[in-house]
């Protein structure tokens, strides 16, 4: 065992045959398109848990059909502060009522800005008002916290998040997303691996906060993708279950293409390809073949909060 560049150790304990894997698709009431695949594959029993946006138009509107799901669907807040409009007045990050594009966002956090005490009021007060967006509709708090392109890791926002999940007595009772994995595995992958490094270093400090803060993260991330708009989804999905880690999540994002999808998002003609993938036969082959199993998502709301691997 050894000690790789972000201090971690490597490998980790080698894996029954029952150990878990969650999967998490990303993006929930971003668009109608996106949120009907994900409540497709959720009713097909093909997802762990799903990740919503609660600053989007749709939201409202769409999350009663999500409920149906709840209880074997694991139900998190996808943290935004890089898309749309934000849920509170931030006149200095989203001065124009438009939130920033990731790159002025991560260059704020980067040089120090996003700590200055008046944005960092704003983000609190946004990450409050996203996270009682949530539970004005399903009356109760999320099961974890993500972040749309993994802001909620970025310096500047993760103090105030976790500020803003302890005050409301969370610790220990919802985990938290570590998008970074150990560079021994990013490269076991032969996926985007510069992307994935990035991320990862973005993500430096992290999960050692979030257990500090009496949190529980994952151990082991996969699912950044290249988005590929033709290929085969599945050769890079099998990728993501490469070097599983003792708690693995892999994210995906599904979707159905739409106007406003396009105009939203940059990741567009990549979405029906996993859509198609997640949903059929191979899908179940390539899990068989990695040695793993999908977490459902009443487990994963369990052993989220718990130290340990994650098992069925």
């Amino acid at each position: 065992m050894r000690v790789d560049a972000f201090g971690e150790r490597w490998p980790p304990p080698r894996a029954d045959a029952r150990q878990a894997f969650a999967l998490c698709a990303d993006d929930f009431a971003m668009t109608k398109g996106v949120s009907r695949a994900i409540l497709s594959l959720a009713g097909q029993g093909r997802l762990s848990a799903t990740s919503v946006m609660t600053t989007m138009p749709h939201w409202r509107e769409l999350a009663p059909a999500l409920r149906e799901h709840e209880a074997e669907l694991a139900i998190g807040l996808h943290l935004n502060l890089t898309l749309g409009r934000p849920a509170t007045a931030m006149p200095r990050l989203a001065a124009d009522g438009r939130l920033p594009k990731f790159g002025r966002l991560a260059l704020a956090s980067l040089s120090g800005r996003l700590g200055e005490a008046v944005l960092g009021h704003e983000i609190a007060a946004e990450i409050t008002a996203q996270l009682d967006l949530f539970a004005q509709v399903f009356g109760r708090e999320p099961d974890y916290v993500d972040g749309h392109q993994h802001v909620h890791v970025l310096p500047g926002v993760r103090g105030p998040l976790l500020a803003c999940l302890g005050s409301r007595g969370l610790a220990g009772r919802l985990w938290l997303r570590d998008p970074a994995d150990h560079m021994a595995a990013i490269l076991a992958r032969r996926g985007p691996i510069v992307k994935a490094l990035v991320i990862a270093m973005l993500a430096r400090g992290w999960r050692e906060a979030a257990t500090a803060g009496g949190f529980a993260t994952n151990q082991g991330f996969a699912g950044v993708s290249a988005f590929r708009s033709t290929g085969d989804f599945g050769t890079e999905f099998a990728a993501f279950l490469v070097a599983p880690g003792p708690r693995h999540l892999v994210m995906c994002h599904p979707g159905e293409i739409d106007a406003e999808l396009a105009a939203l998002d940059p990741v567009v003609d990549s979405r029906p390809l996993e859509l198609a993938f997640l949903q059929s036969a191979r899908f179940a082959e390539i899990c068989r073949s990695a040695g793993l199993v999908l977490m459902p998502g009443a487990t994963l709301k369990r052993q989220g909060v718990l130290a340990g691997a994650w098992q069925v």
